[in-house]
């Protein structure tokens, strides 16, 4: 049988605050029941995969071992980044080259790092 993955879950500081910023990076919704305070909060998103976020008392210390890898869908990169920089992003480094290639890192509201990569339109476009 297979096993699959259930939740990616989140340590945090503000399960409901960092679960609300991924709702609007990703579209999702959070659970009904869930509210600002909660130790926990689900995140459920259009791809199937559920984000869960858990309240702990230590801060993040380092650099993420694993981080997401977006694809816009309706965007370019670049109108993706603008626009999760006005979600709270912050830009932790840009490695855009002059010919259209190359990706975005940013940082989430509690610093966790993720990438923004060129969409499906813009790969076709420069990969033939």
């Amino acid at each position: 049988m297979t096993t699959l993955v259930r939740h990616i879950t989140f340590d945090c500081r503000d399960a409901y605050g960092l679960g609300t910023f991924w709702a609007g990076v990703l579209g999702g919704s959070l659970a009904e029941d869930d509210a600002p305070g909660d130790p926990e909060v689900l995140l459920r998103t259009p791809g199937g995969t559920d984000l869960l976020f858990v309240v702990v008392p230590d801060a993040k210390t380092g650099k993420n071992r694993v981080h997401f890898d977006l694809q816009p869908q309706e965007r370019s990169r670049d109108e993706e980044v603008e626009r999760l920089l006005k979600l709270g992003a912050t830009l932790v480094a840009d490695h855009r080259r002059p010919d259209g290639l190359g990706w975005v890192t940013l940082a989430d509201i509690e610093g966790n790092e993720f990438c923004v990569e060129r969409s499906a339109a813009e790969r076709a476009a420069t990969d033939g």
